[in-house]
C-alpha cells in the first residue's frame, strides 16, 4: 500500500472512533439528563392515622395529581410522636419531589413544645401550599351555666383552677386553641388530654371535663343538646354556623385559633418540580367540589403559593410561642 493510502485508512479510522466517541457522549448525555416530573410514583406521607381531615385533604390532592400526571401518588399513613416520624422521614428523604408531606398545625407546634426535634422545622422542608384552615367551636357542657364567651370567661375566672378543658392531646389544635384562649382570657383551667379528639368529646358530653375547643367533623357532633356551642375560633363568624359569633366579637378581642392543613417537601426541592406540586395542590383544592366540602365543615380553601405557605408557618410559630413559654407547655 501507497503512503498516501495508509494516511487515507488511518484518517478514516481516526474518523471513525471519533464519530463513536461523539455517539456514546451523546448517549451518555442523554441518559444522565433528568426525565421529566414525574417519572414514578409519589410517596405523600401522611403523619397521622386514615380517617381524618389531614389523611382526607391528602387523599384529594394525590387523587389530582395521578390523574393530572398518569403517575401514582401513594398515600402512607406514618402516625406517631405528633407527627414526628413522618417529619423525619420527610426531612431525610432525597430533595426530588417523590417524598412529600402533608401537615397540620402540629408541624408548626412541635418546634414550641419539644425540647429537641430531628429536624429544623423552618430549614429542612420546602413549604409547597397551605390547602385550608378550618374554624374551631368553643363547646360547653350543657350544664356549665354560662350562655356565652363572657359569661363562661367570668364563671372561669370565679373558680380559678376548678374548670377544665379537653383536647386531642399536647399540641393538638385543640390543646393550642384552649391554651390560648386561658391565656388570653387570664384563666386558671386544666388542660386534660386525650388520645384524639373523639375521645375528648366523648368525655364533655359525659361532663367529665366543663368544655373543648375543636372543629368538628359533622353536624351530628354539636347538635341534639348534647353539648352547647358558644363561638368560633375564627377571625369572623363563618358560613357554617352564622349564628355564633367569633370568639373575639363575643368577649376576648383578638383571639384567632384555627386549625389548617397544607403540603410540603424535603428542602432543596428544584424549581420546577416545586412549580409543579404546587400548581397540582392549587388545582385539587379550587374545584367547585372541593370549596363546597370543606366549607360543610366550616373550613376555607387557601391554597398559597409556596412563598406564602411558609410565611404562615413562620406566622403560626410566632403566634404561640409566647403562650407556650407562659403557659409551661413541654410535649412529655
Amino acid at each position: 500500500m501507497s503512503a498516501s493510502g495508509s494516511g487515507t485508512s488511518v484518517l478514516r479510522q481516526c474518523g471513525l472512533v471519533a464519530a463513536g466517541l461523539l455517539a456514546a457522549s451523546a448517549a451518555a448525555t442523554a441518559w444522565a439528563q433528568p426525565q421529566a416530573f414525574p417519572s414514578r410514583p409519589i410517596r405523600m406521607l401522611v403523619p397521622f392515622a386514615p380517617g381524618g381531615t389531614t389523611d382526607i385533604m391528602a387523599r384529594v390532592v394525590a387523587g389530582q395529581m395521578g390523574s393530572s400526571w398518569g403517575q401514582t401518588t401513594i398515600v402512607d399513613n406514618r402516625p406517631g410522636a405528633n407527627g414526628i416520624i413522618a417529619s423525619e422521614l420527610t426531612a431525610r428523604a432525597s430533595p426530588d419531589g417523590y417524598t412529600l408531606l402533608y401537615v397540620a398545625i402540629g408541624h408548626a407546634i412541635n418546634a414550641l413544645i419539644y425540647r429537641k426535634l430531628p429536624y429544623d422545622t423552618e430549614r429542612d422542608f420546602t413549604p409547597i401550599s397551605l390547602g385550608a384552615t378550618f374554624a374551631q367551636l368553643v363547646l360547653v357542657h350543657p350544664g356549665v351555666p354560662a350562655g356565652n364567651v363572657k359569661e363562661l370567661l367570668a364563671l372561669a375566672r370565679s373558680k380559678p383552677g376548678a374548670m377544665s378543658y379537653a383536647s386531642g392531646g399536647i399540641g393538638s389544635s385543640q390543646h393550642l386553641a384552649g391554651a390560648l384562649f386561658a391565656w388570653q382570657g387570664k384563666l386558671q383551667v386544666n388542660h386534660v388530654p386525650y388520645k384524639g379528639g373523639a375521645p375528648g368529646l366523648t368525655d364533655l358530653m359525659a361532663r367529665n371535663v366543663d368544655m373543648m375547643i375543636i372543629q368538628p367533623t359533622s353536624p351530628e357532633q354539636v347538635s341534639g343538646g348534647r353539648v352547647r356551642a358558644l363561638a368560633v375560633t375564627s377571625p369572623r363568624r363563618n358560613a357554617s354556623w352564622p349564628d355564633l359569633p367569633s370568639v373575639s366579637e363575643a368577649g376576648l378581642p383578638g383571639y384567632e385559633s384555627q386549625a389548617w392543613y397544607g403540603m410540603v417537601g424535603p428542602r432543596g426541592l428544584p424549581r420546577e418540580v416545586l412549580s409543579k406540586l404546587s400548581e397540582q395542590a392549587i388545582a385539587a383544592l379550587t374545584t367547585k367540589e372541593m370549596r363546597q366540602r370543606i366549607a360543610a365543615q366550616g373550613g376555607e380553601v387557601v391554597a398559597s403559593s409556596p412563598a406564602e405557605f411558609g410565611t404562615f408557618i413562620r406566622s403560626e410559630i410566632e403566634r404561640y410561642a409566647k403562650v407556650v413559654r407562659e403557659s409551661g407547655i413541654v410535649a412529655e
